[in-house]
This record gives structure tokens, sequence and C-alpha cells, in this order.
């Protein structure tokens, strides 16, 4: 609509998903928009009219036909959505306005296009083509850049000896690559999961029983070529269904997400403390401003953003997860109402990973300033102490490390005056004065290296 002034209007944003962030979802805006649907659906009708055609029970295509179909599928774009828009303002059905966009291209055919098919036959595998499009074209790489990134930085600090709390409180030291392997294995395990992960489809009419096919032919297998047809479109074949497929596929999917995303979580939370910390510190960027009044400031922003994003995501997909496998009786349209919304849950999700990639990317140790810290806390020699002298055979060793340490500030000096009271063997209490806090850091370095290891593995050098 045009002004008074002869201009038009700046085009307002709900969603900051198509406003501030835009540009970095591009790819997702084309996946996930409305037009990206109508293509997909556009695409499953095609190819079942030709499937339709190759059982020779009812017409067959001529050559001439087939390239025209295989034309209509790879340039449908803005003409044919808005075609598409045009006739859904009279049917108020999405899907009957894509049939009838194709029957208008296709006259010589109308008649079995969309032949013995309910809306949902199209719809659920429409849908489950643009889910696993994006999990393979755009989702994957992204996760394996996330892992790339963790590998990289563990590779780096493997040996780097790093403060560990645990409930809050200075625990037994680590090195800072092994906590970084942590999440690169648990990440892994999901990056396989998605990975290898299938999404099903059905084809068998308005009450799942292939009602309408039968009465067309009845001495034809309809269930073994619907079986042939979806997993034709690369997707797993779910026979027993009501008139929806029944999502649950879809809810594993975004499960899935959900688990990726509760990594990711901690993994922003645990890298925000460590800045706060002073253990991780960020590269400044140029020109970027961290306070409007402290111009000090290095904030964790990108940490934050991947924060606040992957809580908005995570509330959408554990809805999606719960609704979407309810559906009254054979069928109700609660569903499509919901799963509408799908893109903006991903969306989050996908800007949270950028997001995370982007904070990990700004990163660096202070090695000095873990030593430093580790330094500072003697008594955490009271488990090594304990434990050496307990298979010593000293008598309650762990009752005379808690007397000395608990509560109490100590020095590396009384635990060696404790150390000379002690009847045990020199080859033990010489192994014990040569420990110091950050050197006793266990096995952390190997279960690094088997981390990275198996990360490899499956990356690929």
């Amino acid at each position: 609509m045009i002004g008074k002034s002869g201009r038009r209007p700046v085009h307002k944003e709900i969603s900051p998903l198509d406003g501030r962030y835009y540009g970095r979802l591009g790819d997702l805006a084309e996946l996930f928009c409305e037009q990206s649907l109508m293509r997909y659906r556009c695409f499953v009708e095609l190819a079942y009219l030709e499937v339709l055609a190759d059982t020779g029970r009812f017409f067959r295509l001529e050559e001439t036909e087939r390239a025209a179909i295989r034309k209509e599928r790879e340039s449908f774009g803005d003409r044919e959505y808005e075609n598409i828009k045009r006739i859904e303002a009279g049917t108020a059905h999405d899907v009957m306005a894509c049939v009838e966009h194709l029957r208008e291209r296709f006259p010589a055919r109308a008649e079995w296009i969309h032949f013995a098919l309910t809306s949902e036959d199209v719809n659920n595998l429409a849908y489950g083509l643009l889910f696993r499009d994006y999990a393979a074209k755009l989702q994957l790489p992204l996760l394996g850049r996330v892992l790339w990134h963790l590998m990289e930085l563990a590779r780096r600090w493997q040996d780097i000896p790093f403060p560990a709390k645990t409930h809050g409180q200075p625990a037994s030291p680590t090195t800072a690559g092994k906590e970084l392997a942590v999440f690169l294995s648990r990440l892994l395990r999901q990056y396989r999961q998605l990975k290898s992960f299938r999404f099903r489809g059905k084809l068998n009419g308005a009450t799942g029983n292939w009602s309408a096919f039968a009465a067309a032919d009845p001495d034809f297998d309809w269930i073994a070529f619907s079986g042939k047809f979806v997993g034709s479109l690369g997707l797993d074949f779910n026979p027993a269904t009501t008139q929806i497929e029944d999502h649950d596929g879809w809810s594993e999917y975004f499960s899935l997400v959900r688990r990726i995303n509760t990594i990711l979580l901690d993994l922003d939370v645990d890298a925000w403390e460590y800045i706060s910390r002073g253990f991780f510190v960020q590269r400044k960027k140029e020109g970027e401003v961290g306070s409007s009044t402290m111009p000090h400031k290095v904030n964790p922003i990108r940490f934050e953003n991947s924060e606040g994003n992957l809580v908005l995501a995570n509330s959408l997909l554990s809805t999606f997860s719960e609704r979407l496998c309810h559906s009254r009786m054979q069928r109700d349209l609660s569903d499509s109402t919901v799963i509408r919304n799908v893109g903006v849950a991903l969306a989050h999700s996908h800007l949270a990973w950028k997001e995370t990639l982007a904070g990990l990317d700004r990163i660096e140790i202070d090695g000095e300033a873990c030593r430093a810290e580790l330094e500072r806390e003697p008594q955490l020699l009271a488990e090594p102490y304990q434990i050496v002298l307990r298979a010593a055979g000293l008598k309650d060793a762990y009752g005379q490390l808690k007397e000395l340490t608990r509560g109490r500030a100590v020095s590396i000096a009384d635990f060696h005056r404790l150390l000379d009271s002690c009847a045990v063997d020199e080859s033990r209490k010489s192994r014990l004065r040569k420990l110091d806090v950050p050197g006793y850091v266990g096995l952390s370095r190997r279960v690094c290296r088997e981390a990275l290891a198996a990360a490899e593995k499956e990356l690929g050098e």
C-alpha cells in the first residue's frame, strides 16, 4: 500500500527472526517459508503422478510429459507460488490450491493428479522432505562446524591445568582440553543420531485403509506400491496410521534437536562462567561497544545470545514433541496449526548454534590465571594424600586429612608435616611430596586424546 507521501511504508516484523537476524538465517527463511512448503507439496504430487503412471493400471505418460513434469518440479518459483495463493483465495484450502495449480499446468492429466489421495498424504511427505533436507543440508553441517571448533580448542588446551568446581566449590583439578572434550563427546553422540535419523511417511488415504485406492483397483497391491513410493523419496514407510501420519518420528527428531540444544546451553553457561572468573578471555573486536557507560567491557554476548535463543527453541520444541503425537480419533487440524511454527523453533536453534560457534571463535585461555587459581587451593591435595595413605595401610587417613583441611586454610608445608608423622614407606612419601595442585590432573589428558580420536574418526581428518 502506498501512503500519501508516495513511499511504501517500512516493513515491520513481528519476530526478530524476520528482522534483526534475517541476514543470518536467509537459507532457513527460504526453506521454511510457505512458498517452500508449496514447492514440496507440488513435488510430491508430481512424483506421485509419475509412479501412478508407472503402474500401467490407469494411464501412461509420454516422454514429453515426463520432461514437462521434471521441468515443473525444478522451476517452481515466485510465479507458481503466486498462482497457488490466487487459487487458495477461492478454495480456502492450501493443498487443493496446489492440486488446482498443477491441473492448470497439466490439463490432459488433471483427473489423475491427487488421485485417491487425502491432503495429509501430501502434507506428511512434504514436511518429511523439508525436515530431511534441512537436517542434511544445513543443520548437520553446522553442528559439524561446532564439533570441529571444539576439537581444535581441546587439542590446543589438552595439557593446560584447569580449575574445577563441584557444587561451586574448588574440586580436583582437570585440564581445559578435557573439559571441552566432555562437550565434544556429548555432542558427537547426538551428531551420530542426527546423521542416521530417518523421517517417516505414509500414503494410505482418508483413514489409513487405502479404501479409495482399493476401490479404484482391488487387484493391485497398493500397500507395496505406497511403501516403494515413500522409500523412493528417502523416507521410511509407516503403513499403519489414521488419516495422519502419527508424527512420532517428528517428535523423536524435535527431541533430538532439543537434546543438542540442552548440551549447547550447558556449554554456553560454563563458558560464560569461565569468562567471568578470568579463566577464559575474549579477543576484542575493533569498533565493538560493551557498555554505554563502561568503556572497558568485553561482554560474552555470543554465549548469552545463544542461551536466550536455545531457551526459546526448546520451549517450542518441547511443545511440538508432545502435542504433535496427539490426534482426535482419525483426524483433527490442531497439528496443522502447530506445525506451521516449526521453522521458528528450528531457526532459533540454528541461530543459537551459530552464536555458540562465534563465541568459541573469540575465546582464548589464560593459562597463568588458571595455574594461579589452582595454586591458591592447596587443600585440593587432600584427596590424593588420603587415598595414597589409605592404600599404604594408614588407619583413618581420610579422617586425618579431613581434620587438617576441612574449613581451614592450609599450605603445602602442612601436608608435608603430616606426611612426616606417618609410618608409611619412603617411596610413597617421596611421590606425594613431589605432587602439586596443577599437576594433579589424573588421566584427563588421555580422556581428551581419546575423545579427539573418536571425533576425528567420525568427522574425518
